[in-house]
């Protein structure tokens, strides 16, 4: 059976990261690795700082990524419609990165390197068969994700397969945001194939999602968000997605990468095949609708 742990705080996001990580023994693709925690930096403004990881998440994360004894540490960020820096700079993750000594790298900059995307199993040719990296990006022994739990205009929805895919194409290369100005791409054209071709090439150690805060409505800006205290965390990535997109009311067949990623073998989909250690999927579903909607739900029917 798949792991998956759900907790919720919330009161200290911190306290339901350590709790979920808890149950997952993380130690053995940490310990004496070179570690890449990626958060969500996609945007944000003085103004509006919801879309994105926020500074006291990212503080957890770092601090039991440490306690497990990595090599070195990397906080690595890619921002999709913004420079990477002052994204980190303007949310205070950036003073978490200064004060918990880690590395920042930003794998927007050059140099690029080129890789090749496989989609065979999606069904489809794929809208892009290779894309530009930082080599940085390929150096890493164990990718940790950092996500927020959103809904996403294009992609359905916004967790850790996407917070890869659209990040590791460098936008210093290709644009910000990543238009096709500087150089064409196919991003677009297919962004579920995109996305599930990303993560089978830039496979993901860890994911944690947090609703801290959710966002609903839309995404992965300018959404209504919401704040949960919940925390999804698997060493599956692709199972923790498919949970995260069950609390926001989908299945696996409703969000196309999803979908994929199951045909292309890359991790667990069905529900059935997973393990819930802490609280259980329904109770999760319900705190969340609770704090979404008011309502506690069930998507359960007689």
């Amino acid at each position: 059976m798949t792991i998956v742990a759900l907790t919720r705080d919330l009161d200290d996001i911190g306290a339901a990261i350590t709790d979920a990580l808890s149950h997952l023994d993380p130690e053995p693709i940490v310990r004496g690795k070179l570690v890449a925690l990626k958060p969500n930096e996609t945007w944000a403004s003085e103004d509006d700082r919801t879309g994105v990881t926020q500074a006291d998440t990212l503080r957890a994360a770092v601090r039991v990524v440490k306690d497990l004894g990595p090599s070195h540490l990397v906080v690595t960020g890619g921002a999709g419609a913004a420079e990477t820096d002052e994204v980190f700079e303007v949310t205070g993750l950036m003073d978490v990165v200064r004060e918990e000594g880690v590395e920042f790298f930003d794998h927007n900059r050059g140099p690029f390197e080129e890789v090749e995307l496989d989609y065979s199993g999606t069904g489809v040719d794929g809208p892009q068969p290779a894309v530009m990296v930082n080599p940085r990006v390929l150096e890493y022994e164990t990718l940790i994700t950092l996500n927020q739990l959103k809904l996403h205009e294009n992609a359905t929805v916004t967790m850790a397969m996407k917070n890869i895919a659209m990040s590791y194409p460098a936008a210093d290369y290709y644009g910000h945001p990543r238009s096709k100005r500087k150089h064409d791409h196919g991003f677009f054209d297919d962004i579920h194939a995109f996305i599930a071709a990303m993560v089978r090439r830039f496979p993901i150690d860890l994911a944690i999602t947090v609703g801290h805060p959710a966002m609903v409505a839309t995404g992965p800006l300018g959404g209504h968000a919401v704040e949960t205290g919940q925390v999804i965390a698997s060493r599956d990535a692709i199972a923790a997605d498919v949970v995260g997109a069950r609390l926001l009311g989908f299945t696996t067949d409703a969000v196309r990468h999803l979908w994929m990623a199951g045909r292309m073998g890359l991790g667990e989909t069905d529900l059935d095949e997973m393990e819930f250690p802490a609280l259980s999927l329904i109770d999760a579903i319900g705190d969340f609708t609770e704090a979404v909607y008011g309502e506690r739900l069930t998507f359960e029917h007689e």
